[in-house]
């Protein structure tokens, strides 16, 4: 059973086509032809064996799976390419069939095929990310100052705002399309330096067929080969790798906060009796479910679980890419090729959870009465920290701090709330009587002006935030 299938689960239909073996052939194909077409426009082989190499790089007229059976004992998917593809100029033109990949080595062809396919990879991440991202805006600026229970070591702590929740998703994603965006442009380049890096079989001719080549890929030239200098490209595979965790994180809080238990959110329901209601939502709008097939009142999220499974995934991916860094002088032993199947991993999760999480986001419903509610059933314990703050001034820090301690043990489900227990002893304790004014005390424990104040902060961070999106949605990069 070929691992693809758990693998694929993960992904994307349209990023397993881009990294299907058909589609990674003719990537090395395209290089192949707009090398010759270089070097024939320079000079360094005749137009016409030129002209006969690129007709005859098309996916469409080779083996695939023999040319992928073949890698294996040649060590690399380039040189079985290369040798097909010779033998079939050769029987159009057995003097062209001399000229195939003229001057380069087999890393110029993967590794430049391979910026090729990154190019078009992180282009669907982008798409379905910002896709996400806008989603998420516009819920931030549709739900102001909307109180919700914020949560640390999974234990109620404050009260927070729907607003601070939503950028706290928000901001590392923005971070992560934008660094994707630079971290690409300086990864992307064109791999050529032939056997060693120096290019020496083309001799004066090196830098035009160079310069030729790069506009044909339309990759920007490389100031030196990079056959062992894997920085830039294991850096955009961290910068996969990072957004895959920033993806993950909010998989899990949504995940947390739609469970019926807390119910503060959920996903879009099918319409009753629609196709969808049994399995699955409809396409592109709401998380996809399914019903399980033994307690029919269950609906599993499993687009959430995806994007989960897929997040989980990328930090082994991220330490295989470190790992196969130290590659030996100028050609490395194994490293180049682990590099390989590490990144096509990244992309596959990537895509898969953003697809998955961008999709469901759409349909997302936000519930401000339960999230209150969630607030209210605390018996007001989440405004132990400001009631501390109110009395310090009166009694000093530590007995501030013993006395609330002591009103919040007190606390019983049924029984009164913090406030009124506050307002008890105010009355009650000769230190505080007649200082702390009952209008000032229960100002301290105001929901709407806790989420109010959340919010305060966070203006000029969602028209940021905002006018990022709109800079990245409205100038496509790939």
């Amino acid at each position: 059973m070929s691992v693809l299938v758990f693998e694929g689960f993960l992904s994307t239909p349209e990023m397993l086509a881009l990294l299907e073996p058909a589609s990674v052939v003719q990537r090395l194909m395209d290089f192949e032809a707009a090398l010759a077409r270089a070097q024939g426009r320079c000079g360094v082989i005749p137009l016409p064996a030129a002209q006969a190499i690129a007709s005859l790089c098309r996916v469409e007229l080779y083996d695939v799976p023999a040319l992928i059976q073949a890698s294996v004992p040649a060590g690399s998917l380039a040189l079985p390419v290369v040798q097909k593809l010779a033998e079939t100029v050769g029987l159009f033109d057995p003097v062209a069939a001399g000229y195939v990949h003229w001057g380069s080595t087999s890393q110029d062809m993967v590794d430049s095929a391979m910026a090729l396919l990154l190019r078009r990879s992180l282009g669907l991440i982008e798409d379905d990310l910002l896709q996400l991202l806008g989603h998420l805006l516009d819920l931030a600026e549709a739900h102001p100052a909307v109180p919700v229970l914020a949560r640390t070591l999974m234990q109620p702590a404050q009260v927070s705002s729907l607003r601070h929740r939503l950028l706290n998703w928000i901001q590392p994603l923005l971070r992560s399309a934008q660094a994707l965006r630079e971290t690409a442009d300086a990864a992307l380049q064109l791999q050529y330096g032939g056997a060693v890096g120096t290019l020496g079989m083309l001799g004066d001719q090196a830098e035009a067929v160079s310069a030729a080549l790069a506009a044909e890929l339309k990759l920007p030239q490389a100031a030196m080969p990079w056959h062992t200098q894997r920085d830039r490209m294991v850096r955009l595979g961290a910068e996969l790798g990072i957004l895959c965790g920033a993806l993950g994180k909010l998989a899990r809080d949504l995940a947390w906060l739609c469970q019926p238990e807390i119910a503060e959110m959920a996903e879009r329901q099918p319409e009753p009796g629609s196709p969808a209601t049994a399995n699955a939502s409809e396409p592109g709008r709401g998380f996809k479910r399914s019903a399980s097939s033994v307690m029919p009142h269950k609906n599993n999220p499993v687009a959430l679980l995806r994007a989960l499974a897929a997040a989980e995934r990328a930090p082994q991916r991220v330490a295989g890419l470190l790992a196969s860094m130290p590659q030996e002088l100028e050609r490395g032993l194994g490293g180049w090729h682990a590099e390989l199947a590490e990144m096509s991993g990244l992309l596959l999760h990537a895509h898969g959870a953003t697809r998955a999480l961008a999709q469901g986001a759409q349909g997302l419903r936000v519930f401000p009465g339960r999230m209150r509610e969630q607030i209210e059933a605390q018996q007001e314990l989440v405004f132990a920290e400001a009631l501390t703050l109110c009395l310090i001034p009166v009694m000093g820090r530590e007995p501030a701090h013993r006395l609330v301690e002591q009103l919040c043990h007190q606390v019983a489900p049924g029984g009164d709330g913090l406030l009124a227990l506050a307002q008890s002893r105010c009355q009650e304790d000769v230190r505080l009587r007649g200082r702390i004014d009952a209008g000032t005390l229960a100002a301290h424990f105001n929901i709407d002006a806790a989420a109010a104040q959340a919010d305060r902060r966070l203006d000029a961070v969602l028209v940021a935030a905002r006018q990022h999106w709109a800079a990245l949605s409205d100038h496509p990069h790939w």
